[in-house]
């Protein structure tokens, strides 16, 4: 151990490292995500528009992702093991839900931007209880503010009203959070 370095702050540093490593799991595959959707409507002239807002929501996650890269650098911290799972699972779901329909794939949206805004506000709260974070937590603020928003265009866009809309949010979420758990540790 460095001098200086009590083993406690040692502890904070690497738990610090874990929520990047997730939180950049995260966004890569929310890229995906967006990719695997605007793939479905690509081409699609009466979807234009729709694919359009797509794109736009799909740049403020390589956005995300890019911040999060710049923070891993920053901190030390490594990607994901499993980072390609997490593109092709991303990819694959925003495809799958796209092909349902468009109310399906913002069905998909509200989903996992709902998780990903409980999981950024509880990483808010970890952070501000360890005490020198503000930096970092304003980041993650920033960040969660925008994912909500993004919730909230989904459900503007009829997100609730697509066919089998609780169940299928449902599973998605449980797969989040399970995704969640396991970047934390590969």
């Amino acid at each position: 151990m460095k001098r200086g370095h009590s083993p406690f702050a040692m502890g904070r540093r690497q738990r610090i490292r874990s929520m990047l490593q997730v939180d950049h799991a995260g966004e890569y595959a929310a890229v995906k995500i967006y990719e695997g959707q605007m793939a479905v409507f690509a081409g699609l002239a009466h979807k234009r528009e729709f694919h359009d807002r797509l794109g736009e929501m799909g740049s403020e996650e390589r956005r995300h992702l890019e911040i999060f890269e710049e923070l891993m650098v920053a901190y030390a911290a490594r990607p994901s093991l499993l980072s390609p799972l997490w593109g092709a699972a991303g990819f694959a779901l925003g495809a799958a839900t796209a092909l349902l329909s468009e109310r399906a794939a913002m069905a998909c949206t509200a989903a996992v931007e709902e998780v990903v805004g409980a999981h950024y506000h509880k990483q808010e709260r970890e952070l501000a209880a360890m005490g020198d974070e503000e930096a970092l937590r304003g980041v993650i603020d920033e960040l969660r503010e925008d994912e909500l928003g993004h919730r909230a265009t989904a459900l503007g866009a009829d997100a609730e009203r697509a066919f089998a809309y609780v169940p299928m949010t449902r599973l998605i979420q449980a797969g989040c959070r399970l995704a969640i758990r396991i970047a934390e540790k590969l």
